[in-house]
């Protein structure tokens, strides 16, 4: 027993620069945030202006901690009443049925097609994993040029071949980008970028997989596509289990993104806002959060952002109880 109290303390100690860390920047963020939230009118800062001998305008700001007129849960009742958040709710909703499916089949078709090659496979897992290693900004400012209006490498291709240039994410010969095309290519970079890590579990799933089931369906000479169906997807299960709340919760929180392929906008200049998400709409509220109130609909709309990442993970993870093989 004196042996175990000693260790006891020892792993506090070890623990314990981890844990006050946590504290300052994880623990007390996320308590403050659910107050913050049913604070109606809070009041982070109040800015004014005070006319000066010289003709100029000085600007004073006062900070006032804990300013607010009431508790309740009006803030979330104003960011459901939000028209802006509406469109962040459905973009973001629009983008994760679209791309996450998608990123799991083509991850693990990519993977499958991986593992059967011997000679360059080491060489194609580390060009596959590259992105995952890569500025996600940087990869969002490639995908801007490759879809940029005249001298983009996929209009370039379309002009080659006689089709006329698309105005991806800006305006070209008259005609200004979609909802559709920003979309596609939204969908089209967050596929790619998510597809190495999805491709690095699955390959390591199936490198686990003992032999004996694929030498068992040789001898019976099963296809393929019978093999795939049978033996890989079932015994892959919780990689793709593991994978499908991952990517969910990914792509919810969708925000580098976006501003990476707009150059810091939430869609073209035509509509700034137009594929904004849950993510950038708070973080507008954030920008604005001199504005009474502004800080508390941030907090409200993160909270419901949590609520929504929350209900699909519990709803996932009973669905796997059944879907599952372990």
């Amino acid at each position: 027993m004196l042996e175990y109290k000693n260790d006891k303390w020892k792993a506090l100690l070890a623990l314990a620069p981890t844990l006050l860390l946590m504290a300052v920047f994880t623990f007390y963020p996320i308590i403050n945030t659910v107050m913050l939230a049913f604070m109606r009118g809070y009041t982070f800062g109040v800015w004014y202006d005070t006319p000066a001998a010289d003709g100029w305008i000085q600007h004073f700001g006062e900070t006032i901690n804990g300013t607010y007129i009431g508790i309740g849960i009006g803030n979330f009742i104003t960011v459901f009443k939000d028209d802006t958040f509406k469109s962040a709710l459905l973009n973001t909703s629009i983008m994760v049925i679209v791309s996450v499916p998608l990123s799991v089949i083509i991850a693990l078709l990519i993977s499958v097609a991986l593992n059967s090659i011997k000679r360059f496979q080491a060489l194609l897992q580390t060009i596959y994993f590259l992105p995952y290693v890569t500025n996600t900004i940087a990869l969002g400012l490639v995908f801007s040029v490759l879809f940029s209006a005249r001298s983009g490498l996929i209009n370039s291709a379309l002009m080659a071949i006689g089709l006329d240039p698309v105005p991806w994410t800006s305006p070209i010969m008259g005609q200004n980008p979609t909802y559709l095309t920003c979309l596609f290519v939204l969908t089209i970079y967050t596929i790619w970028n998510g597809l190495a890590f999805k491709i690095l579990v699955f390959l390591s799933g199936m490198q686990s997989i003992d032999k004996q089931y694929y030498q068992a369906a040789q001898v019976d000479a099963t296809p393929r596509r019978r093999v795939f169906s049978k033996i890989t997807v079932p015994l892959l299960s919780p990689m793709i289990a593991y994978i499908t709340i991952t990517s969910f919760i990914g792509a919810f929180k969708a925000y580098s993104s976006v501003i990476a392929i707009f150059n810091g906008r939430f869609g073209p200049l035509t509509d700034p806002n137009l594929l904004i998400t849950l993510v950038g709409y708070t973080y507008q509220k954030l920008e604005n959060r001199s504005v009474q109130g502004e800080l508390s609909k941030a907090s409200a709309s993160a909270l419901i952002l949590f609520g929504i990442i929350m209900l699909i993970t519990l709803v996932q993870l009973q669905v796997s109880k059944k879907r599952v093989h372990y």
